[in-house]
């Protein structure tokens, strides 16, 4: 019996003995994940600027910050949410009364991301465990530090029959998926996503999919100049500040009526410099792209020819320092790959139209449904 069924056997061994069902041992499996997170801060910043290049505060605000809250507010929550709830009955069946009664589902496979490598691991486990759940945890091997600090640390703090973390690459995933589970929860890209979703409906197991997509800002010129200059600075924090656009949330491109397009370029051009400085690549407010075949999958993105006499602001890459410029792009063809597939990094085009009401184009709702369906 390898890893992955020796875990699992346990953690299942676990379940069944009832001993996570008890609000005592949720809340202190809550309180040791707050305790993970606030003795080991700083290796937690170390681990993500040697993985992705992250700045303290984006990893604070991102996420050894977003783990607190989240494990707090569960924790102040958890009686509520256990506590059962009165159930309607028909009048037929009076003078019986009902009750709902929340019952946790078993033993949990959650699948983290590189890109948010610590909150994403911690986030769905603080999810399950309230649930009185078991669970194994898969980091994602792209970001080997976090994956590191996480199977190292994980057990000093969190029970260990109930809680295991299994470290590796594809092939791993691969026999986690070839294993039933009772609830899988999956943070990545649609490909892999789909291949979760057929491993999963082999034994009829629920998933949890967070995937990327598609994500447009849509400007409306109509506010006023301090409206559009804020929108403006949120465009910039949106696509460049989380991971530098290694992130599902990020500003996939911009929607502006064709006669702005030059204001909101010049706009944008002098928010990336107040914010990175003259030589973005110098800053440490920005993140590297995370491996050479992300940043080759970037790189030609923004080399076919067409897309290429679209740039109108950055454009340089750093292969050496695996980092891409911040750079805005002016009406790419809307069949190039990167107005068809999600970026996933420092590029952002502007799409312009007449009006908004060209939105209703069958071109333009053909291409933007068929990656949001």
């Amino acid at each position: 019996m390898g890893e992955v069924e020796e875990s699992l056997a346990e953690v299942r061994q676990e379940f069944k003995s009832g001993s996570t069902r008890s609000v005592s041992w949720r809340k202190s499996q809550l309180r040791a994940i707050i305790n993970l997170v606030q003795d080991n801060e700083e290796n937690i910043f170390k681990a993500l600027y040697q993985d992705l290049g992250k700045h303290p505060v984006e990893c604070y605000r991102d996420e050894v910050g977003a783990v607190l809250k989240s494990a707090k507010y569960s924790l102040g929550r958890l009686e509520k949410w256990m506590a059962p709830k009165k159930g309607r009955l028909p009048l037929l069946f009076f003078p019986s009364s009902g009750e709902v009664i929340s019952e946790p589902l078993g033993v949990v496979l959650i699948f983290a991301s590189w890109n948010f490598p610590i909150a994403l691991s911690l986030d769905p486990l603080i999810g399950a465990i309230s649930a009185g759940n078991t669970a194994v945890l898969k980091p994602s091997e792209l970001a080997p530090a976090c994956s590191s600090f996480l199977a190292d640390t994980i057990p000093h703090y969190l029970d260990c029959r109930a809680i295991k973390v299994v470290s590796g690459g594809a092939d791993v995933g691969d026999r986690l998926l070839q294993q039933k589970w009772d609830k899988i929860f999956f943070t990545g890209s649609p490909r892999v996503g789909r291949i979760v979703m057929s491993a999963a409906a082999r034994h009829l197991t629920p998933v949890t999919l967070e995937l990327g997509g598609k994500c447009p800002t849509i400007l409306d010129t109509l506010s006023s100049p301090s409206e559009i200059k804020i929108a403006v600075k949120r465009i910039v924090g949106a696509k460049w500040g989380p991971c530098s656009g290694q992130a599902c949330i990020s500003t996939d491109y911009v929607l502006v009526e064709r006669k702005f397009a030059p204001t909101l370029i010049d706009l944008l051009k002098l928010t990336i410099k107040n914010f990175y400085g003259d030589e973005p690549r110098n800053s440490k407010n920005m993140c590297k792209i995370i491996n050479k075949h992300h940043f080759e999958r970037l790189r030609n993105l923004i080399e076919e020819p067409a897309v290429a006499a679209s740039i109108v602001h950055g454009g340089s890459l750093h292969e050496k320092e695996q980092f891409i410029e911040p750079s805005i792009l002016l009406d790419p063809p809307l069949d190039a790959e990167i107005m068809t597939e999600e970026i996933f990094g420092p590029l952002l085009p502007i799409i312009t139209v007449r009006n908004f009401h060209q939105f209703h184009s069958a071109k333009f709702l053909k291409i933007h449904r068929s990656k949001c369906m």
